[in-house]
């Protein structure tokens, strides 16, 4: 992060657990003042909120559901008004649901759109004015989008137009320093991954990189943290899979 500030500012959309729970946590041991976004759950929120305050960092919790336009501008708004203009910003919040393309509903269909595409598209439009010069976005996509598993063509089309998104933005964004790029995580073993898997089809997920075995929360933030920190400063308009080698 190309920044004097003594605490640059990251928002993690979709921060209350998992994946985004550890990203928040990481990025605050960085150095970070964190953002805490979540849509629903503002018991985990502040709980999590409490537990960087206490480990020395500063944090905020704030509601809003991303695929609602006026919700991110008022998101970006306390942000700002709290902590101060945001540096880094992880488009970390979606959601998940795998059923054959012929089965899939219009509730379905629309609700995976609202979240992860318009969900996106509402912080990546508000951070091109917004975001620091010298900042970082950071969007979530998929390993399942080189896979083409039987189930995943609504989430695939979602986290395509993620990247697209990104691809195009990066050269929007000339001149001022800021980088876009993507991380497309393998299995991860988070509650939402391991919920309704019997052991043997986690072990199946397991064995499937070369290096056998699950993802952790753990190696997707370091690969965050890795392009949010001054490391990663050359690194523009990528797809870094961290998936063990699954693709």
């Amino acid at each position: 992060m190309s920044t004097d500030k003594q605490n640059p500012i990251a928002l993690v959309t979709g921060a209350s657990r998992g994946i985004g729970a550890t990203i928040a946590r990481r990025l605050a041991k960085d150095g970070f003042a964190v953002a805490v976004n979540y849509m629903s759950n503002p018991g985990e929120a502040e709980k999590l909120v409490a537990e960087l305050v206490q480990a020395g960092g500063k944090a905020i919790a704030v509601q809003a559901d991303v695929a609602k336009a006026d919700h991110v501008q008022r998101l970006f708004d306390e942000v700002e008004q709290k902590l101060g203009s945001i540096d880094v910003l992880v488009n970390n919040a979606g959601i998940l649901k795998t059923m054959p393309l012929a089965q899939t509903s219009d509730e379905v269909f629309a609700q995976s759109f609202n979240i992860n595409v318009n969900g996106v598209f509402n912080t990546l439009r508000e951070a091109s004015t917004r975001l620091n010069d010298g900042g970082r976005i950071i969007n979530l996509s998929s390993t399942t989008l080189a896979l083409n598993l039987p189930g995943y063509a609504i989430y695939n089309a979602t986290k395509a137009a993620v990247e697209a998104f990104s691809r195009v933005l990066v050269k929007e964004l000339r001149g001022r320093r800021i980088t876009v790029n993507c991380v497309a995580p393998g299995p991860v073993a988070t509650e939402l991954f391991l919920n309704g898997k019997s052991e043997e089809q986690i072990q199946t997920f397991a064995k499937m990189p070369p290096l056998e075995r699950l993802g952790q929360p753990e190696d997707i933030a370091g690969v965050v943290a890795f392009l949010a920190g001054p490391d990663g400063a050359w690194v523009n308009g990528q797809v870094l899979r961290a998936n063990g080698g699954l693709a």
